[in-house]
């Protein structure tokens, strides 16, 4: 397979599973934003960590200088400035899709050309929160769909590895990132005593789709080193760190017939380091001040497995823009 389809593929995949990432969370946000409850306060000002998590503060506070609910739903959900735009991910998993319809599933391309022509037609009047999150729930259903036709469709060969490679490197960088941030909020929270850290440690599990799971695992608890245990090394979870790595590690061996040649040994060493911090006795023994320094670095080595990847394979787009 040719260097350029490999990276199209790649870049299709991490950007179909990017918007889905990116509208679940924005929907978590709208739907605090509409609950009534005591947490009224935190959900209004969670929109920081929303921006960190799916964009950038920087970029948006130099693009919008007056904050407002509905600036900051455009430059999350559909600004053209923003790369990492629920809009943006969409255009690139179809431009990707269509330079590599001989290779996928036809209706993988349909899926995402439908859903790209479609945005092209859309009218969100300003302000109007049903309109936004019916748009989420369109992005949400694309990509599972798109994750169903790869399932039953594509022959298990070099495309397929490709596709849930990139995939589970997206999903593995998005859980550490969630768990890092939230994790500095928790920890800078000086109302933490009163339960507050209750509230991050519950969002990072809402963010991953994982509370119902959690709590038929953890019933009735909640306390941080539960949840940093569950969303990194747990090995059932989908959204686990765990479960992505082991996944990315068996598609690697698939692609290379089971050998470690001298191109492939770095991606093997860098996965068996990071892999070799899931035990689950090191996360329970982390003292507080130490589980933001293992975020830190364990975020950069989930980065830097997906860089190894894609100098290891010669993918050469950076942000798999077309």
């Amino acid at each position: 397979m040719l260097s350029r389809v490999a990276d199209s593929l790649y870049w299709m995949s991490r950007n179909i599973e990017r918007a889905e990432n990116n509208a679940r969370v924005l929907g978590v946000q709208l739907i605090q934003m509409l609950e009534a409850s005591s947490e009224e306060t935190l959900a209004r000002h969670d929109w920081e960590t929303v921006l960190e998590i799916c964009g950038s503060n920087t970029q948006f506070n130099e693009l919008y200088p007056n904050m407002s609910t509905n600036h900051l739903i455009e430059y999350l959900a559909f600004s053209e400035n923003n790369a990492n735009s629920i809009l943006n991910c969409i255009r690139y998993a179809r431009e990707n899709a269509r330079t590599t319809r001989d290779i996928i599933p036809n209706d993988l391309f349909e899926v995402w050309n439908n859903l790209y022509l479609d945005t092209q037609e859309m009218n969100i009047r300003e302000g109007s929160l049903r309109d936004v999150k019916t748009f989420l729930e369109r992005v949400k259903v694309a990509s599972l769909t798109s994750q169903g036709i790869v399932d039953s469709m594509m022959t298990r060969g070099v495309p397929y590895r490709f596709f849930n490679i990139a995939k589970w490197l997206e999903r593995a960088e998005k859980t550490a990132r969630i768990l890092n941030i939230l994790n500095d909020r928790s920890a800078a929270d000086l109302n933490k005593a009163d339960g507050t850290n209750y509230y991050y440690w519950r969002s990072a599990l809402q963010l991953v789709n994982g509370y119902e799971e959690y709590l038929k695992k953890y019933p009735p608890r909640m306390n941080e080193k539960d949840v940093l245990t569950f969303m990194i090394s747990d090995y059932a979870f989908p959204r686990s760190i765990q479960y992505c790595m082991d996944h990315i590690r068996e598609s690697i061996i698939s692609l290379e017939g089971g050998k470690v040649s001298h191109y492939s040994w770095r991606i093997y060493a860098a996965l068996d380091s990071l892999i070799d911090e899931f035990d689950e006795h090191k996360i329970r023994s982390l003292k507080e001040n130490g589980i933001s320094a293992f975020l830190d670095d364990f975020q950069n080595r989930c980065n830097d497995i997906s860089q190894i990847f894609s100098e290891t394979y010669y993918l050469v787009d950076p942000a798999g823009v077309p």
